[in-house]
């Protein structure tokens, strides 16, 4: 039985939208549209279905529009207009050399200019993950074009009072995964050797910061051996988890053999310089009306402090709907579990 803090209940709408978005993908993406639009000077490829208000959906590392393909039909069914983006750096959105171009301020100004794009003057933002950094950021930044926001697995985190890397776990063995993440090249070396490989490890394995196997062992969890790499050992799994398949295998992997991790990558590289120019919101709250989605076996629920952050978040997010929190659910939510996922989003959209 799933665990609930969740503000309201599923209406009949919802019910039946989960009911339409069991059929298969392939089944249920006939009316899905691609498109690329160039917004904050860059071009934006993201994948639409539906027509209504306008949910932009962002997503996180190391994931793609795709990351939603549950929520697309389902959301159309219950008379929203989806739109699934590859955010800056990833599938066939552009992908900047400069590293200096992958700040929270130039996701926000992505999200803005698509709206201008798609000549929509306010919409709800969604996001998980990182894509759940943006939409905070978003409707913090920006919210008389972001009138409410959805975050998956990561909740809204105030600035910290020194930069985060300062504060991230290191030990003499082994460092936090984001750092490892800083020096370029070196996990784009390790995650590209065999890209099939990283990505039945890190989505069949439990999450980019590791599988819930490290909740057993004493210290931070999300710690890279100093002589090893974020897959060290890291078994790859026999049998894919029930919500996952190989063709979802073969989307991942066929974007990031031809892709590559830098563009990902580079977005936990400027986890201090976003710390830097988020420095005049300091103590700033979210005001837009706000949902909150996460598995109670994300291993980020398990990072230093979170469980104190998710407790308090109404104190940061003053119109916070409700925490929704998912029993036996892992770091890929809306992929784990599409039909609860669909039905608390579509509630809370219908409830606006």
């Amino acid at each position: 039985m799933q665990r609930r803090e969740f503000i309201g209940r599923l209406g009949v709408a919802a019910v039946g939208a989960i009911c339409r978005s069991s059929l298969s993908y392939a089944q249920a993406t006939g009316s899905v549209a691609h498109r690329t639009i160039g917004a904050n000077g860059i071009h934006l490829h993201f994948v639409e279905q539906g027509e209504g208000p306008l949910i932009v959906l962002c997503h996180g590392f190391p994931e793609l529009w795709y990351s939603w393909r549950h929520q697309l039909p389902a959301l159309s069914a219950a008379g929203f207009h989806a739109v699934a983006v590859d955010m800056r750096g990833y599938g066939q959105s552009d992908r900047p050399e400069a590293i200096d171009q992958y700040t929270l301020l130039h996701f926000v100004g992505d999200i803005v200019g698509l709206l201008d794009a798609l000549g929509v003057q306010r919409a709800v933002i969604a996001g998980h993950d990182w894509g759940a950094l943006v939409a905070w950021h978003a409707a913090l930044l920006r919210p008389d074009r972001l009138r409410a926001v959805i975050a998956l697995s990561l909740p809204y985190l105030q600035r910290s009072p020194v930069a985060p890397t300062l504060v991230m776990p290191r030990r003499k063995d082994a460092v936090f995964y984001p750092l490892y993440f800083q020096e370029p090249g070196v996990a784009e070396a390790e995650l590209e050797r065999d890209v099939r490989q990283t990505f039945l490890k890190v989505l069949g394995g439990g999450s980019v910061a590791g599988g819930s196997r490290e909740r057993s062992v004493s210290g931070p969890v999300g710690m890279v051996p100093r002589d090893g790499g974020l897959l060290s050992g890291r078994p790859t799994p026999t049998t894919l988890p029930n919500w996952l398949t190989e063709a979802d295998i073969d989307f991942y992997v066929h974007e990031f053999e031809r892709t590559g991790f830098r563009g990902g990558l580079n977005w936990y590289r400027n986890i201090d310089r976003n710390w830097e120019l988020l420095a005049p919101f300091e103590g700033a709250k979210v005001t837009v009306p706000a949902l909150y989605i996460a598995g109670d076996h994300d291993l980020v629920m398990a990072f230093q402090g979170m469980d104190r952050v998710i407790a308090n978040l109404a104190n940061n997010v003053p119109r916070l709907r409700g925490k929704f929190i998912l029993a036996d659910c892992g770091h890929w939510t809306q992929q784990e579990r599409a039909s609860e996922v669909n039905a608390a989003m579509i509630d809370f959209l219908r409830e606006l």
